[in-house]
């Protein structure tokens, strides 16, 4: 039997379980104020003369205010001198004021109104006729559509280039984040493990992992992917439960939210004993991620790790390429206040490696018709290099290290 897989309960393991956030630091006005400073520096070097945030991520980011995207257009001005101006409903007002730690101006339209016409008016107050205005690279279309509609003097572009050089290098204090993030995620990956038994549904597994992150102090899973058997071999899942039976493969994909910010975790085991061949295939997987991580040095590109991972893949006869079985996706993604986010471990993609970049590394094996493997765990680069944000899966036989002499 694989070691830390099955023999306990739901309710033993909740009870073991308990907050891990007491101590967390959330990110200070000041960094929020250093983003924006980092921002509109930027604007400045590409003649940018205002930037369009979003409700999401972005908006987030920069000024400290959640809110959520919807029909209704809800976002700030940054231009590349000077104050956030904010545009939202007017009947919002109350609740964004109340929410937002960046102050700004607010801008407020009623719903017979058009924020977008209001957004020229706020342009055209802040002394901006012309030139280059970067809009939201998440903001849905129709947002778009309806700026440059009602201001079409503009030129615009793909914001973008402004938030991704931010937003993917990461300060200590948002490694810290992730690092507990990631520490709380792995807290529940051993925890389902062992409520594992013949019977018990993908579902009921998935319920446990929702109640375990909340448990530890999440706000919720942010995702949840619990695979056996051959439904495994499907990166993304299939849209049916599966009921686990003995010896069955098991690949359970799952993340939190901490202050925002997302860890995402995989691991493969066997509920009972896995077979020649997927321990084969298991230790593949483990010797392309370690090739991963060797690989991404300060300098390297982002590709040269993603060819490092299919380069094992490949000397052990699958693939080539991105072709089956073998590795049909990219190695990894950047991970921050989106759980997919730039920059991308991907072939051809010669961004370099820098201090403060923080990436999964997941070149997961797919072998169609019978399983997969998974083993996804999440680094940052230092001034020194890569370091694992949490250690990765052991052995088949051991995936969590409980036995391991190390």
């Amino acid at each position: 039997m694989t070691i830390g897989v099955g023999g306990s309960t739901m309710e033993v393991e909740l009870n073991k379980l308990s907050d891990m956030t007491a101590d967390v630091i959330a990110i200070s006005e000041s960094e929020f104020q250093v983003r924006i400073n980092k921002a509109q520096q930027l604007m400045r070097e590409q003649e940018i003369c205002a930037l369009y945030l979003d409700a999401g991520t972005n908006l987030y980011y920069f000024t400290g205010l959640k809110w959520y995207k919807s029909e209704r257009m809800v976002g700030a001005i940054l231009p590349a001198e000077g104050e956030l101006e904010f545009i939202a409903p007017h009947f919002e007002q109350g609740s964004l004021q109340d929410n937002m730690l960046i102050q700004g101006n607010y801008n407020g339209w009623h719903e017979d109104e058009s924020p977008y016409k209001l957004f020229a008016k706020v342009l055209a107050k802040m002394n901006f006729t012309q030139g280059k205005v970067a809009i939201d690279e998440s903001a849905a279309f129709f947002i778009f559509d309806g700026l440059r509609c009602a201001a079409p003097e503009f030129d615009y572009s793909n914001g973008a280039d402004i938030t991704a050089p931010c937003r993917e290098i990461k300060s200590s204090a948002e490694i810290a984040l992730m690092q507990r993030a990631k520490d709380m995620t792995i807290a529940v990956h051993k925890a389902a493990a062992r409520i594992l038994y013949p019977g018990i549904s993908t579902t009921e597994v998935s319920n446990f992992i929702h109640q375990a992150h909340k448990r530890v102090g999440a706000s919720g899973s942010s995702f949840c992917i619990v695979l056996f058997g051959l439904a495994t071999s499907f990166p993304h899942g299939v849209k049916d439960p599966q009921i686990l039976q003995n010896n069955d493969w098991v690949l359970i994909d799952t993340g939190c939210l901490l202050q925002g910010y997302n860890s995402d975790i995989t691991r493969t085991y066997a509920y009972g004993e896995a077979t020649d061949e997927q321990r084969i295939a298991w230790q593949i997987e483990k010797d392309a991620q370690a090739a991963g991580f060797s690989a991404a040095q300060l300098g390297a590109t982002c590709g040269a790790v993603d060819d490092a991972t299919r380069a094992v893949i490949s000397k052990n006869g699958y693939g080539p390429d991105y072709d089956l079985p073998g590795l049909p996706h990219r190695t990894g993604h950047g991970c921050g206040l989106d759980v997919h986010e730039w920059p991308y471990l991907v072939r051809g993609n010669q961004t370099p490696l820098a201090t403060g970049m923080a990436f999964s590394n997941e070149p997961m094996l797919v072998i169609p018709g019978k399983f997969g493997v998974r083993l996804e765990d999440h680094f940052y680069m230092d001034e020194q290099g890569p370091v694992w944000f949490t250690q990765p899966s052991y052995s088949v036989d051991d995936p969590f290290a409980l036995e391991a002499i190390v």
